[in-house]
């Protein structure tokens, strides 16, 4: 029976990063943001394997030949791990592992190996771990042959189980307990939405691609000390301050976890109750880096999770971040209606932060004068 390659020892790994070009136009952006991933992950990257292909491989995803060159590249630089910047099927992880003798890790693993590391709450611990267990369910399932063998379960296995469904019943105990747990929280967030709502507080939400510094701005805005770092997913926990801003009254912002192009939809769905929150807010601030030349494509990634999460249709102001970098001037743009689109700022040098609280405070006016017109129309 196959048995899995065992994980190397230490806390930095050394990899091999994977990355097969499938015709998509932005490849070396990704393949950098693929090298941050795996660095924020504390692997040490000794060569990168890549190549095009018109589809991937069925059997191993990358072909017969490429695995052997990233077999060879993993027999001369010795690495514990390789790394694919792709999802793969758990049979073609397990022939990829087979055929190289190493561990193979996919994209969506290595970000749940990079979330398990930030998470710091008791809540972003337990949704991270159902993250990884929902992931790992199906691993169990076409993956891992080598665990059906009979092994001593003394006390947990039932008549004529097999290890595989044994790991699988426990698994799911455990998937039912962490969602009650999560439900609880979940309950505990609505109680708070409604007294927010009952004292009419405008409640912002920072939302942007990973590492676009919204956790700056959020410090910058509200003098906390939330951790800000220049690397992918430095924030996973949702941290929320006042702040309060003259003739507009107290504003609750909240800081959120970045998004990434083809976020696990495991990791969307154990957040769920986490970026709940965003699309309950009242008003989204969509960080943007602008010195990235894949801002367009970041944009767009946030879009679809936002779509994903139901928080699509609420109201978004783009903050057009690091304008230190691109030596741009803070700035004010609206669009045909006059409403606030894009507002140019840089939360390291503190450049364009006076118009943003402004814009902060023209949209709470207007919702306290919306909110006092239906006020007077319930009246008569």
């Amino acid at each position: 029976m196959f048995e899995r390659p065992a994980a190397g020892s230490g806390s930095a790994q050394s990899a091999i990063l994977v990355q097969l070009d499938f015709g998509e136009q932005d490849f070396a952006e990704r393949l950098e943001e693929f090298r941050m991933l795996a660095t924020s992950a504390g692997a040490s990257t000794a060569d990168v394997v890549y190549g095009k292909r018109s589809r991937p491989d069925a059997a191993t995803f990358a072909g017969k030949g490429k695995v052997q060159e990233i077999k060879d590249a993993a027999t001369l630089h010795d690495v514990d791990v390789v790394i694919f910047n792709h999802d793969l099927a758990p049979g073609q992880q397990r022939n990829l592992e087979r055929e190289i003798g190493r561990r193979v890790v996919d994209r969506s693993s290595l970000i749940l190996d990079i979330f398990a590391q930030r998470a710091r709450s008791h809540e972003g611990k337990l949704q991270v771990e159902l993250a990884q267990l929902q992931h790992l369910a199906t691993r169990l399932v076409r993956g891992w042959t080598h665990l059906e063998r009979q092994k001593g379960g003394i006390g947990l296995r039932g008549p004529g189980e097999t290890q595989l469904e044994t790991d699988r019943r426990l698994l799911s105990k455990r998937v039912a307990m962490l969602k009650e747990r999560l439900k609880q929280y979940e309950r505990q967030r609505q109680v708070q939405r409604r007294a927010r709502s009952r004292r009419e507080v405008l409640a912002v939400s920072l939302v942007g691609y990973t590492n676009a510094g919204k956790s700056t701005l959020f410090n910058a805005l509200t003098k906390a000390a939330s951790y800000a770092a220049d690397q992918l997913f430095a924030t996973l926990d949702t941290t929320s301050r006042r702040l309060f801003i003259p003739e507009a009254g107290p504003i609750v912002i909240s800081d959120t976890v970045g998004f990434i192009r083809d976020l696990p939809h495991s990791l969307v769905a154990a957040f769920h109750a986490t970026l709940e929150e965003t699309a309950q807010a009242d008003l989204l601030l969509h960080v943007v880096d602008s010195a990235s030349p894949d801002r367009d494509q970041q944009m767009a990634a946030v879009a679809a999770v936002l779509d994903e999460i139901g928080a699509g249709q609420v109201p978004q102001i783009v903050v057009w971040n690091k304008i230190d970098a691109t030596h741009a001037a803070p700035g004010v743009e609206r669009d045909e209606c006059d409403r606030l689109a894009r507002i140019r700022v840089s939360a390291k040098s503190g450049a364009g932060l006076d118009l943003l609280r402004a814009a902060l405070a023209e949209v709470a006016r207007s919702r306290a004068d919306m909110h006092d017109e239906l006020t007077h129309v319930d009246a008569a």
